[in-house]
């Protein structure tokens, strides 16, 4: 009963939900796809080799960071009906870099070096904070912060499609090939979706093209592809090698 109390207020916040609130309808929703990503993620590790039991591990994780953070998002903006952006990027600076390890994870096998991970974790860590300068701080000069956050996104894709992580995964065949080169799409495709949040809720010379897009809407819908789409792509390779 003492716990029923104690959610009452979080209940009542979401009966306030309007019916065309789709910052909030998403903030919700990504919440709880989040969270069962992550139990799916965390319950299945046990079914595969230590290979890619610790690369299902991260996938959680990663999953269940972004629940934790959309939980206090989701209630931020019912309060609010602001942009929680300190949190979002709260979130981003834990979660992108662990997806960046997912790559060495499964290159590990073909011979990936620590410093290969390490190079694209910074490399993560700059987009990120360049970005959210960008966005909450300099705003002034988000165009230009932006831009070098958009520098650092391109050199990531550029070493996993055409550096080293490409030809480790070639030499790796099989499973390992092709969850990279889905994990590369979803970077390429996928992560492309967040300047367009970034262009929608900054000022520059992009405002008369997305000034009228939901900042929130973009980066809530470009959090759930991304992030459930990489563990289960690294799901789907560990069944395959299984089964190979």
């Amino acid at each position: 009963m003492k716990a029923l109390l104690l959610n009452m207020p979080l209940l009542a916040d979401v009966s306030k939900i309007a019916t065309d609130d789709y910052v909030g309808f998403t903030f919700f929703v990504g919440c709880m796809a989040m969270m069962a990503a992550s139990a799916f993620f965390f319950l299945s590790m046990n079914s595969f080799d230590s290979k890619w039991r610790t690369s299902i591990l991260v996938s959680g994780l990663i999953t269940f960071i972004a629940a934790v953070h959309y939980w206090y998002m989701r209630d931020y903006w019912a309060s609010n009906g602001e942009s929680p952006t300190f949190f979002r990027y709260v979130d981003w600076v834990l979660t992108v870099p662990l997806m960046c390890v997912e790559f060495y994870l499964i290159l590990k096998v073909a011979g990936a070096q620590r410093s290969m991970m390490w190079r694209l974790i910074l490399l993560s860590v700059i987009m990120l904070v360049t970005g959210y300068w960008g966005e909450a701080v300099a705003r002034d000069q988000a165009w230009f912060w932006g831009l070098v956050s958009g520098i650092a996104y391109f050199v990531i894709v550029y070493d996993i499609w055409f550096g080293k992580a490409k030809a480790l995964a070639v030499q790796a065949g099989g499973a390992t090939l092709q969850a990279h080169k889905t994990l590369c799409w979803f970077v390429l495709v996928g992560w492309a979706i967040y300047p367009i949040g970034y262009m929608a809720g900054t000022p520059g010379w992009y405002e008369g093209i997305f000034g009228g897009l939901a900042m929130d809407v973009i980066y809530n819908i470009g959090d759930a592809v991304n992030k459930i789409g990489f563990g289960l792509v690294v799901y789907g390779a560990a069944v395959a090698a299984r089964e190979s």
